[in-house]
């Protein structure tokens, strides 16, 4: 087992359950121009505020979905697909400061290949450069140790080195240069892995 690099204690950064105290921090990085999602970006955030708008409790608790109850997922590309379990749990320093997620498959290390990783994070752009990023991704492959998986995969563009030093400095290594699937746009990106 890989030991990952302790995160830094006197990180104000912690991980939070996603919950209706602290959504307003939340929508409000998404009215900002913020958004979780790293490839659907202001549309994804339009979805989640209307979203919340709707129902804020229903928003809330679609965020922890271990039983994959929710409904289907919608692709870059608008191919819809059959949602997966996952989580996602809020950076949080006293502010939002991001998101970070994880979602699997019960069983087994394998993602369908319309899945980019297991976990994919989000640091607000006014939080970044604190190495917030790099103690979210620690943090959360301790809560994922649980599930019994050897290993979590993750991938950049070949252009973030911001990412890319998150990763590694969390243990992981580059598996290969891949080329995503049409629903993801097909460009090139890199695979990293992380033993557990």
């Amino acid at each position: 087992m890989l030991q990952h690099p302790p995160c830094r204690k006197d990180s104000p950064l912690q991980l939070i359950v996603p919950d209706l105290a602290h959504l307003d921090g939340y929508a409000d990085a998404l009215r900002r121009g913020w958004s979780p999602d790293n490839v659907r970006l202001d549309e994804a955030a339009r979805e989640e505020l209307a979203r919340i708008q709707a129902d804020p409790a229903a928003f809330v608790a679609s965020l922890d979905d271990p039983e994959a109850r929710g409904g289907d997922i919608t692709l870059p590309d608008g191919t819809m697909v059959k949602r997966m379990p996952g989580y996602r749990r809020w950076m949080w320093d006293g502010a939002f400061c991001g998101s970070i997620g994880f979602r699997w498959q019960p069983g087994t290390a394998e993602l369908p290949t319309y899945v980019l990783g297991h976990i994919g994070y989000a640091v607000a752009p006014w939080k970044r450069r604190h190495g917030y990023a790099t103690r979210a991704l620690g943090l959360m492959l301790k809560e994922v140790a649980r599930h019994g998986l050897p290993h979590v995969d993750l991938t950049t563009d070949p252009d973030n080195l911001p990412s890319q030093k998150v990763i590694t400095a969390n243990g992981g290594f580059l598996v290969e240069r891949i080329t995503k699937v049409a629903a993801h746009g097909g460009t090139e990106a890199l695979l990293f892995r992380i033993a557990l």
